[in-house]
């Protein structure tokens, strides 16, 4: 490259840095810089006496204007960082990506502390229960009631985790109870169906006893939450019956165009009248999760008739009020909206499985407007006003929430309450946990526990990382009802047929034998 004596007024270097380091102020000051061997001599003898440098960086590069005597055309050339140029560079940078790398470490190792809660401590549940009898014996009696939930201590402290292992996995190493599955037609056409499983040996107290069953959404018999709850309670000497919910069961087709409901509680009403024909002398334990629960309240405190023959009920994660909890479910707090939609897409596909039965019958109360709607519903709020309130002909659906709700129904029972909830659960909002504990209050009955971990009918112990096959909420509806038994077994005739209050004198008469 030549550079005209009188053509050039200053002259543009760019130099390139290829590695992420900057000339040093004392470098640039000093005017010390490999040209470019392709330029000439003038061009270098202009660069060496070159001094008052002007510099000016722009990301990775540096230009160096050199302005020369006489010419005003500039010329602007490059040149390369050779190996020699590299102790030209500070150590500043480096260190600042060091700094940056451990900032960025700290970020995540925040983000999984916070994530997987691992700061909370385990605690003994929270219960909330009236001074009676019953309850003394039962807390005698229940250790894991008074003692401390540990769930596996790298993730169980999570209620998002515990959820999400519930509902992916179910439970770990889960067995496959051998049962016979029944069926029931019900008047208006439809066809319930549930399984019944036999016990594998005499119960300690030597007493036919039947626990009737009801899952949670969408859920059946073949669910490993429910495999796992079944096994445990066969060989604690336990027959089960466990409904399937109408339209869950993917090889069974509906025979009318109706579904279950969060409320309805028809086919388990079909279910604990088969059981109490088929076994004259069993005595019935009602145990519902979710929105079984939810069901199983309701069944009790419809009719006092349906408490006949019920030694107690137990509920896990129930949510008691669905016009409260819809407000709740469409909020972002502990992603609760986002579950929401991952329930209502599970459920679309479930009803859109037995289209063609809910639309092809005569007496259908769903028109194809109303699956126009379902396809855009993004929350169970709009599946259940646009299909589900229109099986029982609802005309609004508060009016569906109010009537399906067991907070209205709960009042009318008398047998001995367990209703369990976890603070930690992402569906369940902490207002709604105001019902039972209000209730617990008023209920002599009425056993509110509240676990500080355990997610969404979740529930797992461990002591690391892999969590064990049975969970505290499998151990503890058993060890309940158990004592329960114990207690019935023990209770003087004038107690066994009725429901009484528990501070009766003939109660109170016999509590210090019974409790030892």
């Amino acid at each position: 490259m030549s550079v005209p004596e009188r053509a050039v007024s200053s002259l543009l270097v760019s130099h390139c840095c290829v590695v992420n380091r900057r000339c040093s102020q004392t470098d640039l000051r000093s005017g010390r810089i490999r040209p470019e061997p392709g330029l000439t001599t003038e061009t270098r003898d202009a660069l060496s006496e070159y001094h008052p440098a002007k510099r000016r960086e722009h990301d990775h590069c540096i230009f160096l204007e050199v302005r020369q005597q006489g010419g005003s055309s500039p010329v602007s050339t490059m040149t390369t960082l050779e190996d020699g140029d590299m102790n030209t560079f500070g150590p500043e940078l480096p260190a600042m990506f060091d700094g940056v790398k451990l900032a960025a470490v700290a970020t995540v190792l925040y983000i999984i502390v916070r994530c997987l809660n691992l700061k909370s401590t385990t605690a003994a549940p929270e219960i909330i229960h009236q001074d009676t009898l019953l309850n003394r014996y039962l807390l005698k009696s229940c250790p894991l009631l008074t003692k401390e939930y540990i769930p596996p201590l790298l993730w169980g402290k999570s209620g998002h985790v515990q959820t999400v292992l519930y509902g992916k996995m179910g439970r770990v190493n889960t067995p496959t109870p051998c049962g016979v599955r029944k069926f029931l037609p019900m008047p208006d056409g439809a066809t319930a169906t549930f399984d019944l499983f036999e016990p594998r040996g005499d119960h300690s107290t030597g007493d036919d006893i039947t626990m009737v069953i009801c899952p949670g959404i969408g859920n059946h018999s073949e669910k490993n939450y429910i495999r796992t709850f079944v096994d445990h309670s066969q060989r604690q000497g336990y027959r089960c019956a466990v409904l399937n919910h109408l339209g869950a069961l993917p090889n069974v087709e509906l025979t009318s165009p109706r579904m279950f409901t969060y409320g309805c509680t028809w086919e388990y009403a079909a279910m604990v009248g088969a059981i109490k024909r088929a076994f004259p002398q069993t005595q019935l334990v009602v145990v519902g999760f979710s929105l079984g629960g939810n069901i199983v309240c309701k069944f009790l405190g419809e009719n006092r008739s349906n408490q006949d023959r019920v030694l107690c009920c137990i509920t896990v994660c129930q949510g008691y009020s669905a016009l409260r909890a819809q407000e709740t479910f469409l909020q972002w707090d502990q992603c609760r909206r986002l579950y929401n939609f991952v329930l209502a897409d599970n459920m679309k596909k479930l009803i859109l499985s037995h289209r063609s039965t809910l639309l092809s019958l005569n007496s259908s109360h769903i028109s194809e407007a109303d699956v126009s709607r379902l396809y855009a519903a993004t929350s169970l709020t709009q599946i259940d006003d646009s299909i589900m309130r229109k099986f029982h002909g609802y005309n609004s659906l508060k009016e569906y929430y109010e009537q399906e709700s067991c907070v209205h129904y709960i009042k009318n029972v008398t047998v001995p309450l367990l209703l369990v909830n976890s603070s930690d659960d992402p569906l369940i909002h902490h207002s709604l946990l105001d019902i039972p504990r209000t209730l617990a209050e008023k209920m002599p009955n009425l056993i509110f526990v509240l676990t500080q971990h355990g997610g969404h009918l979740g529930f797992f112990e461990g002591a690391m990382l892999f969590p064990q096959p049975l969970t505290w909420m499998d151990k503890i509806i058993v060890e309940y009802t158990d004592s329960i038994c114990h207690w019935e077994k023990n209770r003087p005739a004038c107690q066994r047929s009725s429901h009484q209050d528990m501070n009766s004198s003939c109660l109170q008469s016999t509590g210090a034998t019974v409790s030892g």
